[in-house]
């Protein structure tokens, strides 16, 4: 069969409110027809506290740990947890809900999707597959996640190597397009990450964090030699290149879709309105 072309972008480290308006205008454009479907690459400048379109900052965030640190804040449009964009690979894809490789299900396309992470994770040389949500109560804490924290929620399909969490993802349908969204973590900080949420008592934090060393790992905790961003990109480009029998083809964005992009940002993402509001 055939592969199809998909374009491909890696936009280096950008501000918080610049990369989720470029996740937005490429799922527009799709949508539009004026793009082929979309895998895009790229880091946080500075690092960034990200949160999921249903969290309350006021409730669950510690705004002033987030201002200690100097960290970028942002509301993304996907669901999910507080993730810290750090020291990571994020990724992005934007495919039709009509493409014949999409399911129709939410969880299926999140399978088909994260096959390329997956297979990038194999690139590494780390034996990673899909864990599915067992039981009743496993199957219950999707639906209701007692923790703010991307990596300690558990979800559907769930990328793991030796029994822990590898790859934080999120997804939105909108204007007939899936966007999926997620972290690769190189490295991770975990007394920072926890101090960016807000608990009961020192002594629940205490118990979470504990659980967390269990839940979730980061690639170069796994590797002999630290893996570089490089050779994540490498190995992660050609994953979803595999993962979904497809060719990248690299995307240069013209000045009027930077512009459209400015614009998507200033109206949306650096807009307190929209940052704070729940």
């Amino acid at each position: 069969m055939q592969k199809e072309n998909w374009y491909f972008i890696d936009s280096g480290n950008c501000e918080p409110a610049i990369n989720m308006a470029l996740d937005e205008a490429l799922l527009t454009w799709h949508s539009e027809g004026k793009i082929p479907p979309v895998i895009r690459f790229y880091g946080w400048n500075p690092a960034t506290l990200s949160i999921g379109y249903f969290q309350k900052v006021e409730k669950e965030i510690n705004l002033d740990a987030v201002k200690k640190y100097d960290l970028g804040f942002v509301r993304r449009p996907t669901g999910g947890r507080g993730v810290l964009h750090d020291k990571e690979l994020t990724y992005s894809v934007i495919v039709s809900e009509e493409h014949e490789a999409m399911p129709q299900s939410v969880t299926e396309a999140y399978r088909v999707i994260s096959e390329g992470i997956k297979v990038g994770f194999q690139n590494l040389g780390l034996d990673a597959y899909f864990a599915v949500p067992k039981t009743e109560e496993e199957r219950e804490g999707l639906k209701n996640p007692r923790s703010a924290v991307c990596f300690d929620a558990p979800s559907w399909y769930e990328l793991v190597v030796e029994g822990r969490k590898v790859a934080g993802s999120a997804q939105t349908r909108q204007k007939g397009v899936i966007l999926q969204h997620g972290s690769i973590l190189l490295e991770i900080e975990e007394d920072k990450l926890f101090d960016l949420f807000k608990y009961s008592s020192e002594r629940v934090r205490e118990r979470m964090q504990a659980a967390f060393k269990k839940k979730a790992v980061a690639i170069n905790d796994l590797v002999e030699k630290p893996i570089t961003i490089d050779e994540a990109k490498a190995a992660f480009q050609k994953g979803f290149e595999e993962g979904l029998n497809v060719n990248l083809i690299p995307m240069a964005l013209t000045d009027q879709q930077w512009a459209e992009v400015e614009e998507i940002a200033k109206n949306r993402y650096r807009n307190d309105e929209w940052t704070y509001r729940r």
